[in-house]
């Protein structure tokens, strides 16, 4: 630091330099660490590490060597990190239930699909695979471009040359900043026959590559549910999510008895964890279908899954435990890659496949120049040395009697300094008529190479011929059958019933004014409720079963569900209902209750507007309910009765009382509704579902009484009415329940 420098303070933005730091940290994260390349689908650790095994000689040909030494390779030449993360990553190429085509062999604990830990790196040993050795191809003949590493002091690939497509074959995951990727693994015959069908037909669709390679190709295994073309679209996009279930098959056992053997799991869900949360289930009675799991696993997965008897629909069985645990999971695609100007962006699989494919060509573009460079300053030493056969004893004698031979031999044969100075350096055993044929006839075969090389540098169509020959020779090297199956099947989860997936028993459902939630076994009485907490009481109760969906109607119009079962039950005071729905601070529930999904429901508003509505519209799935009836400040739900009859009657603040049949009220889906009864001041009492004929009943000091003359207040829907009947408690309303 110049001394003019010393004590002198500068004021910068706080903001600005945070920003500017902040900007230089994800572009590290993104580019130098969480991102694979799409061209070799490596991100740098693992490039470095196969590099480093390179150099250390551990071709799957050579000896193990310890991974310890390997991982202090890596760190002390080209990763300044963690040893922990450089041998976790180098585990993870070593795993073959991790990886689709492990790039390290591994030898010693190297953890397992139950989610054990490896050994520690002092304690396994490893070398590369051939899939590695494919990755560096070329690696030595200026195929890929290098770059000094941290330090200074050694080179490393900024690509691989990557002869085997391993972005799709492996896949790919990582968090950078602001940004993160998911990549399936595939099946490289198939990945090797789409790029193959890319160099023949460059516009070919996204669907013409994919009935070539449809879909990923786990190296658990498992089974893909999802239909073609939603695999198709998500190839266009690179985003979306497919699902992923375990495969099994029913097994017969003696006396007509039969267990369920599940054989392959969904891709990165270990087996003990999974075996732990059916248990769970079955101990929380929420597989009412399931009798009993075991692990009877060896190197093979094999999970036993027993009924709860021989009369269970084994594809019912499976159906919820594929709802309720991890034997169905959901991966998601996010094909975010850094792309040949180490630019982040989301890719499809054409542009995939392409980029990957325009790597190759100019790794070959390379490769041959590089040859063409090496086989030419062969042949100018050929051909110094022809010369020397051709005029051997003149050679000699321009040897032994001249002071400067080789300024001597260039002026007299008219060689190269390189020339010359290869003949000087020529063994006398090198003269033999043997080492002179052998001279020519690699003359002959380096010319014919060299014609070879110039006539494909100047051919596109040769070079992309042998690129698709390569690929031929790829798939054929490293061709496996698929493990994932491909067998979509019809959504099952709307029609589950939920006998399935619940323990049917009888619940009383309960709701205190402080907004409490819970479930008591039986059909409880109000009476012999469990007391609630000091401060609060009891608001509604609900009889149902642990099956049922409880319909929760607020008076600010939404409608919301919760089901029986999930509700907390034993003791303590229940669940907050606002963690559950979505219920807005200022709202209250209504009513809280079953519907029928046959029966027809009429809603009523405090204003005296309201409407008709099938019980199938009370229900919503998502917490944040759906606006049933659309309100107002001054006119929120007041009634929601169940139509078990043929007129309406209905009683306004004002003491006016007016009837008339339900069939004059709208039905509809959802609104603020029709005018059910006018007046002038004032809004809705009450009202009450009845027949004509029986008359509607009303309850005055405690007796209960029916109106035989009810036809005296029948008039058409949305008047005023007649006033209400001597003696009728306008306050009250009819005094009924419910």
């Amino acid at each position: 630091m110049p001394d003019t420098n010393i004590g002198n303070i500068e004021s910068v933005s706080f903001s600005d330099t945070l920003a500017e730091r902040y900007l230089a940290y994800a572009l590290s994260a993104t580019m130098s660490r969480s991102l694979p390349d799409v061209r070799d689908g490596l991100k740098p650790v693992h490039r470095r590490l196969v590099y480093a095994m390179m150099q250390l000689k551990l071709d799957p040909g050579s000896g193990y060597k310890k991974c310890a030494r390997v991982v202090g390779d890596v760190m002390g030449k080209f990763h300044p990190h963690g040893d922990s993360s450089i041998y976790e990553a180098l585990v993870r190429l070593a795993q073959d239930f991790a990886s689709r085509y492990p790039l390290v062999d591994g030898q010693g604990n190297f953890g397992n699909i139950d989610g054990d830990n490896p050994a520690a790196m002092r304690y396994t040993e490893s070398r590369l695979t051939a899939v590695a050795a494919a990755l560096m191809e070329g690696i030595d003949e200026d195929a890929v471009d290098f770059r000094p590493t941290y330090d200074n002091e050694e080179r490393e690939p900024v690509v691989l040359p990557a002869a085997f497509p391993n972005l799709l074959a492996n896949g790919a995951t990582g968090i950078a900043v602001g940004m993160a990727t998911s990549i399936p693994p595939h099946n490289v015959r198939e990945v090797c026959r789409a790029a193959h069908h890319l160099i023949h037909y460059p516009s070919a669709s996204v669907a013409d590559l994919l009935a070539l390679m449809p879909a990923p190709d786990f190296p658990t295994g498992g089974q893909i549910v999802d239909d073609p073309a939603a695999l198709c679209a998500i190839y266009e996009t690179g985003r979306g999510a497919i699902r992923l279930r375990a495969r099994w098959s029913r097994e017969e056992l003696d006396g007509g008895a039969w267990q369920v053997v599940v054989t392959e799991i969904p891709y990165q869900v270990q087996k003990s964890a999974l075996i732990e949360q059916i248990a769970n289930l079955l101990e929380n009675k929420k597989v009412p279908l399931l009798g009993d799991v075991r692990d009877e696993s060896s190197d093979v997965v094999r999970i036993v899954l027993e009924p709860k008897s021989r009369g269970v629909d084994p594809e019912l069985l499976m159906a919820s435990l594929f709802r309720a645990s991890n034997l169905e999971t959901r991966f998601n695609f996010n094909m975010n890659v850094l792309d040949a100007n180490r630019t982040p962006r989301v890719m499809g699989l054409r542009e995939i496949l392409q980029a990957w494919l325009d790597h190759r060509h100019e790794v070959l573009e390379r490769r041959s120049r590089h040859r063409l460079e090496a086989i030419a300053r062969r042949l100018e030493i050929l051909n110094g040395y022809l010369i020397v056969y051709v005029n051997l004893d003149e050679v000699i004698r321009i040897i032994r009697e001249e002071d400067e031979p080789k300024p001597a031999l260039m002026t007299a044969f008219g060689l190269t300094e390189v020339q010359a100075e290869a003949i000087l350096n020529m063994r006398l055993r090198s003269l033999r008529r043997l080492d002179e044929i052998s001279l020519r006839n690699e003359h002959e075969r380096l010319t014919a190479e060299q014609a070879r090389l110039h006539g494909l540098l100047a051919s596109a169509d040769l070079r992309w011929a042998a690129i698709a020959s390569e690929l031929e020779g790829t798939a054929d090297r490293f061709r496996d059958p698929r493990r994932s199956l491909i067998a979509p099947v019809a959504d099952v989860d709307e029609a589950l019933p939920a006998a399935a997936v619940i323990e049917k028993e009888p619940v009383t459902v309960m709701l205190t004014q402080m907004g409490w939630i819970r479930a008591v076994r039986g059909h409880v009485a109000v009476d012999a409720l469990p007391k609630v907490k000091d401060g609060d009481a009891l608001h509604l109760i609900c009889h149902c079963q642990t099956t049922d969906r409880v319909t929760l109607l607020a008076a600010g119009g939404r409608v919301f569900s919760v089901g029986a079962g999930d509700l907390p039950r034993g003791r303590g005071d229940g669940q907050a209902l606002r963690l559950l729905i979505d219920l807005d601070i200022q709202d209250s529930v209504l009513t809280m209750f079953v519907p029928d999904p046959g029966q027809r429901y009429l809603l009523a508003r405090s204003d005296g507007r309201g409407f008709v509505t099938a019980g199938t519209e009370l229900s919503a799935e998502r917490k944040a309910g759906k606006v049933l009836v659309v309100t107002q400040p001054e006119a929120l739900v007041a009634f929601c009765k169940p139509v078990t009859g043929d007129h309406v009657v209905l009683v306004g603040e004002n003491g006016k009382m007016l009837a008339y049949p339900v069939s004059e009220i709208p039905q509809i889906q959802r609104g603020a509704g029709a005018i059910l009864q006018r007046y002038k001041s004032g809004g809705l009492r009450d009202l009450q579902i009845f027949n004509l004929a029986d008359g509607f009943r009303w309850v005055a000091g405690g007796a209960a009484r029916t109106e035989a003359n009810s036809a005296y207040w029948v008039a058409g829907r949305a008047t005023q009415g007649k006033a209400a009947p001597k003696k009728f408690p306008v306050k009250d309303g009819f005094g009924l329940p419910g």
